[in-house]
């Protein structure tokens, strides 16, 4: 076995073990879904910054990079944004909240009503991020072991399924916070200066690689609606922020995490500015990645840096895998059948369950899907086109009633689907923009024309607001 090789295999090895560790401390609901709410700055900052940075950044980061140069970063600068504004805008609020999904947030908010409907629409967008993450093992087992794209999928995917549900969130928060580790040295103490040294410095790139705007403003544009937006309220994200183990420690470790987003996506950027050097030609620059490591790296730094590849896709696969299971658990099934009871043990299984069934029909998804980024973009524009007004409007706008609520996440919906299929593009720009206009003004006009929220769901919103409140899940 070559030395490249041998470090990957001991990196899946060692999450397996994680998985079991992890397995020890997830004892109650609170702990196989949220940590039991108890991380401190450290493990928070890092988890939060390996879920959030993953095949898309690093692998698709260094291929824009490639093909852009330095504006090849605004991608992965969208996301290190969105991290940003959730953290000092929103987090410190939404961890007091004391809830498992965006959905029950959405409860306390408007009462009764709305969460299925939210449920279902986030229940997809999470399911479909599972695939399209654990799509991105082809990649990186194609270059390391020559594997072929559906055995690639079946390893990374059945590694991520099994440390996910020995532990939940416990497994995860410790294997994301190893993998945090290796993507930093990987990433930027690895590979950045060996492709800038080996490419000859930023002399040996034209001018235009090194401007900003080379991608192009609309694009540009895009990201920030997309990815940022889509940051802010997507459940993978918030069920991060319901582990911290305070509102400061959701607000300010948060923060640094996206700071570290934004430095990671300059990082990305620069690597395929070299690459660009160093391996011209690349008919896809998606293989950029693989195609740089494998052209200036000893057999013990490819490994490394392919273990860093593979910690990012893994960190995404695991955190969208667990909101999944974690929204059909709390806003389908709970809601369609009413509130199980039951020991804790027999709620940690019945998760386990869930994370074991949902790894296993991602897996199956994406064996048989070819167009990753169309299905990820149709994702992210229901997302925001039929989420973002209803959840950020319920937090900045008291007046804000259940039927503008229900209304804008009906209407934004269709909005995008419709307009998507008119424009006959998926990647276009206009459906997500109908969206969230047509789901803002009836989400304004639906709350002015209807009743007042009851002032007992608003009285309870404030107190669970002001953290005035015991770990209760909403009913």
């Amino acid at each position: 076995m070559s030395m490249d090789v041998a470090v990957v295999v001991a990196y899946l090895v060692a999450m397996i073990a994680f998985g079991f560790w992890g397995k020890r401390r997830a004892r109650t609901e609170s702990d196989f879904l949220v940590a039991g709410r108890r991380l401190g700055p450290l493990l928070y900052a890092g988890t939060l910054s390996a879920l959030v940075l993953g095949g898309a950044s690093t692998i698709g980061g260094v291929g824009l990079g490639y093909e852009y140069g330095l504006s090849g970063m605004w991608l992965v600068v969208a996301i290190g944004t969105g991290v940003l504004l959730l953290s000092l805008l929103f987090a410190g609020r939404i961890q007091r909240l004391r809830v498992y999904t965006v959905s029950q947030m959405l409860q306390l908010r408007y009462g009764p009503g709305s969460s299925v409907l939210s449920g279902v629409v986030m229940f997809g967008y999470t399911l479909m991020l599972t695939v399209t993450s654990t799509i991105a093992y082809a990649t990186i087992f194609a270059a390391l072991l020559d594997l072929p794209r559906v055995p690639s999928i079946l390893v990374g995917g059945l590694v991520v399924v099994i440390y996910s549900a020995l532990g939940g969130m416990w497994s995860i928060t410790l294997t994301d916070f190893v993998q945090f580790f290796i993507q930093t040295v990987g990433i930027f103490l690895i590979l950045l200066p060996v492709v800038l040294v080996q490419a000859g410095g930023f002399a040996a790139v034209p001018p235009e690689a090194l401007s900003p705007t080379t991608i192009g403003g609309e694009t540009i544009l895009t990201y920030f609606v997309i990815y940022t937006f889509g940051l802010l309220i997507g459940q993978d994200i918030w069920q991060r922020v319901f582990t911290a183990r305070s509102p400061g420690v959701a607000r300010w470790a948060g923060a640094a995490a996206g700071v570290y987003c934004l430095l990671y996506g300059v990082a990305g950027a620069l690597v395929g500015m070299g690459a660009s050097v160093l391996v011209p030609g690349l008919e896809e620059p998606g293989d950029a990645f693989t195609a740089v490591v494998g052209a200036t790296m000893t057999p013990v730094l490819a490994g490394l840096v392919l273990a860093a590849a593979l910690a990012a896709v893994m960190s995404t696969a695991s955190g969208s895998l667990i909101a999944t299971a974690t929204v059909f658990g709390q806003d389908i099934a709970q809601r369609l059948r009413g509130r199980a009871d039951g020991s804790e043990a027999e709620h940690v299984r019945g998760h386990r369950l869930l994370v074991i069934a949902f790894g296993v029909v991602a897996i199956v998804i994406a064996c048989l899907l070819q167009d990753v980024v169309g299905a990820l973009t149709i994702a992210y524009d229901i997302l925001v086109g039929g989420l973002l007004v209803p959840i950020l409007g319920g937090l900045v706008w008291r007046r804000a009633t259940i039927v503008g609520a229900v209304a804008a996440m009906a209407v934004g919906t269709v909005g995008t689907l419709v307009t998507m299929a008119v424009v006959g593009d998926i990647d276009a720009n206009e459906p997500i923009y109908v969206g969230l206009a047509a789901g803002l003004a009836v989400f304004v006009v639906g709350s002015l024309v209807s009743r007042p929220t009851a002032p007992d769901v608003l009285a309870e919103w404030d107190r669970r607001s002001s953290g005035a409140a015991a770990e209760a899940p909403v009913a």
